[in-house]
């Protein structure tokens, strides 16, 4: 892959600098909402609503801003953000609801507000110019533009006189030298088209287990090993880099690969990142230890942390995994879920105009409320008098294990439970009386399909049939109303609209989805709707020329460059994902042209995943089932549910299950059944061990 760190000189003599910092300035410009109404009221997103009645005149992305543009001769604004977004709260009170910043604005630029999580696509493109302008990127992203669309210049965060100042500069560079900005946007166009721009490569060769040992030597140095995660402050949870860590370990039994991963979970589990009292994960960690969270809660961190820790449990039966699990799935049921049973995209970090408001507490709340029960629960949770974070508030978070804490408190380990339970209860009863952050309610398919597999996940490594039941309704509703009879899919839904095109990250994790309810179900339904989604995007997302997937259908490719999406970051990329999705198919529906692509996109990268594997963690999951080819486990007769559930009590990553009552209609299963039995067939390569009917035997002949 060729990324380009491409300079471009910037216009402006006076680098405009978007440092993140609240301005504190008080404004008697600061107005009511309600006394205005732009054109984003049409929309459902609620972070587009949000600005619905700003002063400044946005519209939402589309041909009708770009044409007044046009029509109009000016600049283009176009800011990106989402619902959860603090710093777009921030300069949305500073500047989009001042009414001097908003005149301005208004006089001398059409103003285009963007949902980043509705159109991931539009974002790429601005936070690609951001980054080879800045060398950084981040929300809110602030674009300005020509009126075909052309970026001349991005950045993120500004206060208000900076923002004025900055947009001062180019509207007197438009008046007086117009040329200079056509020019300045082609370069940065042209930088946009070539950043991770993915080459055909003829090399073939996959790497041996030698070759993967020193890609995690490498890797390594920049883990923490005491408190988990990376060396570095802010920490993101990153669930693909602990699953790859757990799958290479599976192979391997590198120890030291297994030790990242369950220092990493534990210490997330006891950090305040983790919603000690509802359960659930915010986005990130500011500091190093897991303790200070950025407060806002994503669908897409918990859906993919409840598949790593029901994974983690599957491999080394730590109860914390499972309460964390179990807890998770809890919030996203109270919080996150829809009454048709989607899943919402996120609560905002804010409430009350306070970052954290909603989850922290003053020792004295405490006391308070707890009573003579309140010294273990303020000693548990590391709450002092003079407060843990800003202000005197704590954030509860833990150190010690639950063995040492009983034992100094002379209680057992159930009592203990008991009583924090109990606890937590009450202060979660409390809580609710607060003013909650916002809830996006906006549903996103890429999402919702990553929460299937969290409930899939969840459910076949612990058995609640309540999880799988999640699983399918929220499957049946895309079935429904996500997917037409083309095969084709919406990326949103609200208040029974579905309105913008899916992208390949919807196409892949829905595929992705798909596949992993029928290894729970053996609903073969759910196998050909996933080949079936695959097939179409082969036809509208496949670039012959790379062998790799575009990130926009080509029926809906009309921004300013035609990106993909490769390195894998807080959600794996949606090209790593195809990859995968396309080998597995390969294998359950014998297709070598399958099985052929996926390779080809492996090696396509192959490079990069081996000088830093951090970014490119789910390519290396693809990587492991390349040098090791897969075990497929075929189960057919009566009590294929039960056997298949005793092989869910074994962490197996490296194995496909198929089969059911009967042989179905894949090649793979059939001739295998054998009357009045249930038989269970290990097979690698085309190549199938003597039958068995113990999961026991069969365990024995995976290790052969």
């Amino acid at each position: 892959m060729k990324k380009e760190c491409v300079v471009i000189t910037i216009l402006i003599g006076l680098i405009l600098c978007s440092c993140y910092g609240q301005n504190k300035e008080n404004n008697e410009n600061k107005i009511m909402k309600q006394n205005y109404t732009n054109e984003l009221i049409h929309e459902t997103s609620p972070y587009l609503l949000q600005h619905a009645h700003n002063p400044v005149n946005w519209y939402p992305w589309g041909d009708k801003a770009l044409q007044k543009a046009k029509d109009e001769h000016k600049l283009v604004i176009i800011s990106i953000g989402y619902a959860a977004c603090h710093w777009c709260h921030v300069m949305e009170h500073e500047s989009f609801e001042d009414i001097d910043a908003a005149k301005y604005m208004n006089e001398y630029f059409v103003c285009l507000k963007v949902d980043r999580e509705e159109r991931p696509d539009v974002d790429q493109i601005y936070m690609t110019a951001a980054q080879l302008l800045t060398g950084r990127g981040g929300w809110p992203l602030n674009a300005l533009a020509l009126p075909d669309g052309k970026p001349f210049y991005a950045g993120t965060y500004f206060p208000k006189k900076r923002w004025l100042d900055m947009l001062a500069y180019f509207v007197d560079v438009q008046k007086k030298n117009p040329k200079a900005l056509i020019e300045q946007s082609q370069k940065i166009t042209n930088g946009i088209i070539n950043t991770e721009n993915i080459e055909f490569s003829s090399e073939k060769s996959i790497a041996t287990i030698e070759d993967i040992n020193k890609v995690f030597a490498s890797w390594k140095s920049s883990i923490d090993f005491n408190k988990g995660g990376e060396n570095r402050a802010p920490k993101f949870p990153m669930p693909s880099d602990w699953e790859y860590l757990m799958q290479y370990y599976s192979m391997t039994k590198n120890n030291d690969a297994l030790e990242a991963v369950t220092v990493t979970l534990d210490n997330m589990a006891f950090g305040g990142i983790y919603d000690q009292i509802g359960g659930g994960f915010s986005r990130y960690s500011t500091d190093e230890d897991w303790k200070v969270p950025h407060f806002e809660k994503m669908l897409y961190d918990n859906a993919q942390l409840v598949s790593l820790y029901s994974h983690a449990f599957q491999l080394t039966k730590k109860p914390l995994y499972k309460q964390v699990v179990f807890e998770t799935l809890e919030f996203i049921e109270s919080e996150l879920t829809s009454p048709d049973s989607t899943f919402y995209s996120s609560l905002d970090a804010d409430s009350e105009g306070e970052e954290g408001k909603y989850y922290v507490w003053s020792y004295d709340e405490i006391k308070a409320i707890l009573g003579e029960n309140a010294p273990l629960f303020i000693d548990y949770y590391n709450i002092y008098h003079y407060g843990n974070w800003e202000q005197n508030y704590n954030i509860l978070f833990r150190k010690i294990s639950d063995e040492e804490i009983a034992k100094k408190y002379k209680i057992s380990i159930q009592e203990l439970k008991t009583q924090l339970n109990n606890d937590k209860k009450i202060l979660e009863h409390i809580r609710s009386k607060r003013v909650k952050p916002m809830l996006d309610d906006k549903i996103i398919t890429a999402w919702n399909a990553l929460m299937i597999k969290g409930y899939v996940d969840a459910y076949r490594v612990f058995g609640e049939n309540k999880y799988l039941q999640k699983a399918i309704i929220n499957a049946e509703f895309i079935l429904k109303n996500i997917i037409n009879k083309n095969n084709e899919l919406t990326r949103n839904y609200k208040n029974n609209k579905a309105t913008i095109p899916a992208l390949l990250d919807d196409y892949a994790f829905t595929i992705s989805a798909f596949i992993s309810l029928y290894q729970a179900t053996f609903d073969e339904k759910w196998l050909y709707k996933a080949k079936d989604i695959n097939d179409y995007v082969l036809l509208h997302f496949f670039d012959i020329e790379s062998g790799m997937f575009f990130y926009t259908n080509k029926n809906y490719s009309n921004l300013i460059a035609r990106k993909m999406e490769v390195a894998d970051n807080v959600i794996p990329s949606s090209n790593s994902e195809m990859a995968k999705n396309l080998f597995t198919l390969g294998l359950y529906f014998d297709n070598d042209e399958y099985v052929k692509k996926s390779i080809q996109m492996f090696c396509n990268v192959q490079k990069n995943v081996h000088e830093n594997i951090r970014f490119y963690s789910n390519w290396g999951s693809l990587e492991l089932q390349l040098i090791q080819s897969p075990n497929e486990i075929a189960i057919v007769g009566n009590d294929y549910e039960k056997i298949r559930k005793s092989f869910d009590n074994h962490y197996l990553p490296n194995s496909i299950f198929l089969g059911g009552k009967n042989e179905g209609t894949l090649s793979l299963l059939k001739d295998k059944v054998i009357p009045n039995q249930t038989t269970i067939y290990v097979c690698r390569s085309k190549s199938c061990k003597l039958p068995t009917t113990t999961v026991e035997d069969a365990l024995k002949q995976l290790k052969n």
